[in-house]
């Protein structure tokens, strides 16, 4: 399968499609931000409550779209156009059993949340099951051949469109079917752009051969990747029942903030690394090497970000969504911790899948759900913020749960683990709470939140001089060497 994009896997193309996979990220999820920024000071908490419990389904559902087979086509080292277009095509047949399926369930989802609005709203939103098989293709298609530079700009105009829509949907009253039609006008958009965009069609070609070759790879991947989504989403749908519509809003606004930091990282960083390391999958040094590098960097990025997210908190929260969201301030800061723990998971489980044992990967996935379900048994009758709290104790014993396949399969052993991660912990805590005393001072939201932030990088930068940080000077290396 020949693509005039396509170039041999370098190192220098790996750190260079790293830089523009994050790039991406952080450009669309900028924009994503602003854009929901503007909505939530135009839309009530609720509205986010109802669109967060259909989201949950949805994205359940687009587990048997999209995670089996793409890890199976980026995963496999010969894959060619019959892989594509078989997948392609059974994707297209499982995406309309999902739509028939949650068109006919939508009154029984509406009954269980006692919310009629649901009927119409889960209908319109499982549309997005049409397009969902050809930007997977298309997405696995730049995945596995690292051909991120193309797709960033194309990427921004979908947000740019899709959040203007929306935000004038808004303004004229449509409420939460504004928030439905961004995330259908963007899906849409994307999947025509990635069309436009890779060089790659699907053929007339199908074998169920080759399909039962992958899924017997991939099964696992859609078991585990089901079993993360329900479990990743069971807090919203045991709130949104348990509670009300409200309360999920205040829940799922306090993870955003956090989450646009490591949702975003984390799979910049899966969408380069899973190939490379499938790649060099017979290689176990080669593999625990890269991983050791790409743990040190990821954790001296992200964890400043999200400690410093949870010190300036609550004028950030004032400043942007107004004080008719400060119930969030506390799930925001919750939630940066759980996402310092939840990074590590993910960094372990690359590094697992791509040297091919997703049985592995599914076992220890069994446990830490099980665990899961003892966390909500004990934290649910006392409240959301104790599950919360369970949330997070789960999310750092399923990280040390994590170290036991990297120990066994890459001879990554805790010393090492926690070698390569705690400089980046300390320091991060350290910032963090010199930039929190700071919210003592008596000055307004706007004159505080900057003094935190220049507070904060000047610290943390500082702090990396004076210790030699390596993942510090690796990244200056990196910026004098592309300014040559």
């Amino acid at each position: 399968m020949n693509n005039r994009n396509e170039q041999p896997i370098t190192k220098r193309k790996v750190a260079t499609s790293f830089i523009w996979n994050l790039s991406e990220k952080i450009a669309s999820q900028g924009l994503q931000f602003v854009i929901s920024i503007i909505l939530a000071r135009i839309l009530m908490p609720d509205d986010y409550g109802i669109v967060a419990l259909l989201t949950v389904f949805i994205q359940i559902a687009n587990v048997f779209v999209i995670d089996g087979f793409n890890s199976s086509l980026i995963q496999k080292k010969d894959s060619d156009d019959l892989d594509f277009s078989s997948v392609f095509y059974f994707s297209c047949f499982i995406s309309l059993i999902l739509y028939l399926a949650m068109f006919f369930s939508a009154p029984l989802i509406a009954h269980f949340y006692k919310q009629r609005i649901l009927i119409p709203l889960t209908r319109l939103l499982a549309l997005s099951f049409f397009y969902t098989p050809l930007a997977s293709c298309q997405y696995a298609y730049i995945e596995k051949h690292l051909l991120f530079k193309v797709y960033l700009l194309r990427s921004l105009i979908c947000m740019i469109v899709s959040g203007s829509v929306s935000i004038f949907m808004a303004l004229k009253g449509a409420g939460v079917y504004s928030l439905v039609v961004q995330t259908l006008t963007y899906g849409i958009l994307n999947s025509i752009i990635l069309w436009f965009s890779i060089d790659w069609r699907p053929k007339l070609i199908f074998s169920f051969t080759r399909i039962k070759s992958l899924f017997s790879y991939g099964w696992k991947f859609v078991c585990s990747g089901l079993l993360g989504n329900i479990f990743r989403n069971i807090y919203s749908l045991i709130i949104g029942k348990a509670y009300n519509a409200e309360q999920l809003g205040f829940y799922n606004r306090g993870q955003q903030f956090p989450g646009i930091i490591a949702n975003n990282f984390t799979p910049a960083l899966k969408n380069v690394i899973f190939p490379t390391f499938s790649s060099k999958n017979e290689d176990v040094a080669s593999v625990k090497n890269m991983l050791r590098k790409a743990v040190s960097l990821n954790a001296y990025i992200l964890l400043p970000l999200l400690f410093g997210l949870a010190a300036v908190a609550r004028p950030l929260v004032i400043l942007l969504l107004t004080e008719k969201w400060l119930s969030c301030v506390p799930f925001l800061q919750l939630s940066c911790l759980y996402f310092a723990f939840y990074y590590i998971n993910e960094t372990n489980i690359i590094a697992i899948n791509s040297i091919g044992r997703s049985d592995i990967f599914l076992k220890y996935e069994i446990i830490k759900k099980a665990i899961i379900v003892v966390s909500l048994i004990i934290t649910v009758p006392y409240g959301i913020y104790c599950m919360t709290v369970g949330q997070i104790i789960v999310t750092a014993f399923a990280s040390l749960l994590n170290f036991l396949p990297s120990k066994k399969l890459l001879h990554y052993n805790y010393c090492e683990q926690l070698q390569d991660l705690y400089p980046s912990f300390l320091l991060s805590l350290f910032m963090g709470t010199a930039v929190y005393f700071l919210s003592y001072l008596p000055l307004n939201e706007l004159s505080l939140l900057i003094l935190q932030i220049l507070c904060g990088i000047i610290v943390y930068t500082a702090l990396s001089v004076l210790f030699k940080i390596k993942s510090f000077r690796f990244l200056l290396d990196l910026i004098k060497h592309r300014n040559k």
